[in-house]
């Protein structure tokens, strides 16, 4: 092998090196970006150490390592996603990808939804009621303890729905008025409210945290 087929064999693994510990450091996570306070998701990634990509096209699911479902009108995004032909796709994505929903997010995510009932991706083992926190004017902000460390979350509510009954699997990580409204189950998490309009990103940081675990996993 000549020196200069010798640099350049070196310079392509130097190169290739930094590359691949960035992938693993900075996970691309998908903000479904149809509707909803998605930009206020992504900076949230940002500042946790994920690299966000807006995702409105059901190819992009393939370029991700994790998805948010933002908050939003649950009934309206089931017709963009019907329309699109995207439901197909996301439905086989939230079966094995860790997904995060919020607020309207919940509710896709649920195996059985309320008041009134609409079918949605049936992953996470719970009945969640609609709008059961009341209308965008009921609308409020909460600190609770959660089982996150470091103490007392800040809960951002617009007419959030309601985890009435959860399952086998399961874990609760904060409650309001003795109802779930942050879980794990597996590698799906919900939350009722809105984490994504705190400074507090907290939540968002154990998402990464999912994500990360999760590609780890993979990997092997």
């Amino acid at each position: 092998m000549s020196g200069t087929q010798s640099r350049k064999s070196i310079t392509k693994t130097e190169s290739d090196e930094p590359k691949a510990a960035t992938r693993t450091a900075s996970p691309r996570i998908g903000v479904l970006a149809i509707q909803g306070d998605y930009d206020a998701h992504a900076q949230a990634l940002r500042e946790v150490g994920a690299e966000p990509v807006l995702v409105r096209k059901p190819e992009q699911l393939a370029e991700i390592d994790g998805l948010i479902l933002p908050g939003g009108e649950s009934t309206t995004f089931l017709k963009f996603l019907e329309r699109d032909g995207f439901l197909s796709s996301l439905r086989e994505f939230v079966q094995t990808k860790p997904t995060f929903g919020t607020c309207a997010g919940c509710i896709l995510l649920a195996t059985e939804v309320t008041h009134p009932p609409q079918k949605s991706l049936g992953v996470l083992n719970a009945t969640v009621e609609r709008n059961a926190y009341g209308r965008q004017i009921d609308s409020s902000i909460h600190t609770a303890a959660t089982e996150l460390p470091g103490g007392p979350l800040e809960m951002v509510y617009i007419r959030a729905p309601r985890i009435a009954k959860t399952g086998e699997g399961v874990n609760v990580l904060a409650q309001r008025d003795g109802f779930p409204v942050l879980v794990e189950q597996g590698h799906i998490m919900a939350a009722t409210f809105h984490p994504e309009l705190s400074a507090d990103h907290r939540v968002h940081q154990r998402f990464v945290k999912m994500v990360r675990s999760h590609m780890g996993r993979s990997s092997r």
